[in-house]
């Protein structure tokens, strides 16, 4: 098969695309046929073996990236009951034993796979995974997010941002949303968040204070900062913050205020309440740009450069 490879950690000029054997599948595995992956900031972390090195893993060469993506199911174990061959599926696979999803074929354990609700593409599919259970662990795990409790969003037209916010209104809660530049505003304004603010042109204290002048109930930062520092003070006395676990520099806060740090490991539980979401119609994510899987250097490039929402690679014509 196809893969885009790494035989050494390291900058994006080291992803090489190469003919690789395809994975072979255990009792509880699948195989499956990929059509496009997902492409997270925690890519660049994988890529330069912080992972690696972190948890202490001893990677081997040639390695694959690619936490999340979407295809159809080409082969399954003997144990494999819930799903079919042909069927339509994507899944997160964070640190995959036998290869990510930037490749033709990925291997992977069947509870991690879901079918593809109707309600989106299998091009949205390959995206949502990664960004949707860090954002659902967020609210609903680590801040036990309430109906009618206010809620700050920071870093709010990113992967998880966006997808955040639009988790927090639909659990009834009052959001204000924190966005990247013009096109980020215009993005969450499409996606029915109202209150939105340009973290790089506006006067966000200001706003903040006005949307919630008692103090925030809670807050989801994805990303760190200045900004994240100056707005910990529109947070009422009680109040609580979270943030995925990545995020640099770590925010500073007041004692009277927790601050959690979480990660957003895809367990079958968290999947099956993020995919109950998903069918429900109500979550959608936003594509900025898709490139071809011979371009992985491309999309790594633009990884660190300002974009909305996700990015993705097409790897199959299926």
């Amino acid at each position: 098969m196809k893969a885009v490879v790494l035989d050494r950690f390291g900058g994006p000029d080291e992803l090489m695309v190469r003919d690789v054997s395809i994975p072979s599948i255990g009792d509880n595995e699948v195989l499956i046929q990929v059509q496009y992956a997902g492409i997270g900031q925690w890519d660049i972390f994988e890529r330069e073996g912080g992972y690696d090195e972190m948890l202490g893993l001893h990677s081997k060469f040639p390695y694959i990236l690619g936490s999340e993506g979407s295809g159809t199911i080409y082969a399954k174990g003997k144990n494999v009951e819930s799903l079919a061959i042909g069927d339509k599926v994507y899944a997160p696979g964070f640190l995959n034993p036998k290869g990510g999803f930037y490749a033709e074929f990925v291997a992977i354990d069947s509870n991690y796979v879901s079918k593809i609700p109707e309600s989106i593409t299998l091009k949205e599919a390959s995206v949502i995974s990664g960004v949707g259970l860090t954002a659902l662990r967020g609210l609903e795990d680590v801040l036990e997010l309430n109906k009618d409790e206010s809620i700050m969003i920071l870093g709010a037209s990113g992967g998880v941002g966006h997808l955040a916010v639009q988790l927090a209104k639909n659990m009834g809660a009052r959001v204000f949303a924190i966005a990247s530049g013009e096109d980020g505003v215009a993005m969450l304004k499409k996606l029915g968040v109202c209150t939105v603010v340009d973290g790089n042109r506006d006067d966000v204290l200001s706003a903040a204070r006005k949307f919630t002048p008692e103090g925030y109930d809670t807050a989801l930062f994805t990303a760190g900062g200045e900004l994240a520092n100056s707005i910990v003070q529109c947070v009422r006395k009680g109040g609580r913050i979270a943030y995925p676990n990545g995020i640099y520099p770590i925010p500073e806060t007041k004692s009277d205020i927790s601050l959690t740090g979480y990660n957003g490991e895809p367990e079958p539980e968290i999947i099956k309440r993020l995919n109950n979401w998903i069918s429900s119609g109500k979550l959608k994510v936003h594509i900025d740009e898709v490139f071809l899987l011979e371009d992985a250097y491309k999309a790594h490039l633009a990884l660190i450069n300002h974009y909305v929402g996700k990015l993705c690679l097409k790897v199959n014509d299926l």
